[in-house]
Formats: structure tokens, C-alpha cells, sequence
């Protein structure tokens, strides 16, 4: 499975996830500073399977009907590490399942 990580969370928490999961994060693509809208259009066209993020207002932003990837928001107190990491086997639970073009919540 192919991860992007939005670029508010922490790169290091790529480090959790198996490493049967290609995981990269938005500056690693290239792509900071990037709106969501197109943010996800290219994760999409780049292969990846989700976007990870902590962003509360994409849901918002987006057009949820027209999404072109999963997008799995993690509401944590905060988008450090040690809040963040306790909340990747709840991602996992989610990315085992069949995943539709939808925004997951994930909370603690």
C-alpha cells in the first residue's frame, strides 16, 4: 500500500507503519505548500492509495463526492509524534478494510 503523509504531520511517523507500506510524505514529493484540492489529484495520479492527514477542515474544502483518493484524518490532541503514534493501529485498521473515496476519522 502506497501512504502519503500530509506535510502537518510528523515525517518520522512514517517509521511506524510495516514496512510493507511505501510511505512518503508531501516534501518528500515535492509538493509543500500544495492545496488539498490538488494535493490529492496528484496522489492520485502518483499512485498513492490514502492521504494521511490531521487537517480537521479538508472535509470542508473538498467536494467529498468527487474525492480522488481516501483521505483518513487523525483527530489528535496535537500532530506530535508521541500523539500521533498511538493512533497508526487504528490507521492500520482502517487501511485493511476495502476503502472507498471517503474522509475516516481516526480518534483517540
Amino acid at each position: 500500500m502506497k501512504l502519503l503523509l500530509d506535510e502537518s504531520i510528523p515525517r518520522r511517523l512514517a517509521r511506524s507503519f510495516p514496512e510493507s507500506f511505501a510511505v512518503q510524505t508531501v516534501r518528500q514529493m515535492g509538493w509543500a505548500g500544495t492545496g488539498n484540492g490538488r494535493l490529492l489529484s496528484l496522489a492520485a495520479d502518483q499512485g498513492f492509495d490514502a492521504l494521511v492527514t490531521v487537517d480537521r477542515g479538508i472535509e470542508y474544502q473538498q467536494n467529498l463526492r468527487e474525492l480522488p483518493i481516501p483521505v483518513i484524518v487523525i483527530l489528535a490532541h496535537r500532530n506530535r509524534l508521541p500523539d500521533l503514534q498511538p493512533l497508526v493501529p487504528h490507521v492500520m485498521e482502517v487501511l485493511g478494510e476495502t476503502l472507498e473515496k471517503a474522509i475516516y476519522r481516526i480518534t483517540p
